[in-house]
């Protein structure tokens, strides 16, 4: 028993060192006089985001970040102003659906963003399949 327990802190023990000899090589300079470089390049903002947000409000569903209503050829879905999540037929759904499914991937949060601000709530059986559109061109702008 004492074998094992003295083994467990000789391994912790040099588990700590190797942990700060690599955190030492990492903030040191190269040998040769020139600083490391990164192993990955900045990836550059999306147009019209100005860095300064740790999300870009291009991406954003929160419809405070904009006031401005932008209309995605979907005016006939004002006709549910005021409708409950939950309230929707499955025809109307559908109608959402498509306007979700012919826009592109970057216009979706811009969508939603715009329902919000009109006072049209997104039917409840399309939330996750926005959530996980917007979810994956986060992914791959990040």
């Amino acid at each position: 028993m004492t074998v094992l327990l003295l083994s467990l802190i000789v391994l912790g023990v040099l588990a700590l060192l190797a942990g700060r000899l690599t955190n030492l090589r990492q903030r040191r300079p190269a040998a040769n006089g020139e600083a490391e470089t990164p192993s990955e390049e900045p990836k550059p903002r999306p147009e019209g985001c100005c860095g300064q947000h740790e999300v870009c409000e291009k991406e954003s569903l929160l419809a405070a970040v904009s006031k401005e209503v932008e209309y995605y050829e979907d005016e006939e879905l004002d006709d549910f102003r005021g409708r409950a999540a939950a309230a929707y037929t499955p025809a109307e759904a559908e109608k959402f659906r498509e306007v979700l499914y012919t826009m592109r991937t970057d216009e979706v949060a811009g969508w939603v963003r715009s329902l919000t601000l009109r006072g049209i709530n997104l039917p409840d059986e399309l939330r996750d399949e926005v959530l996980l559109l917007v979810g994956e061109r986060r992914g791959m702008s990040v």
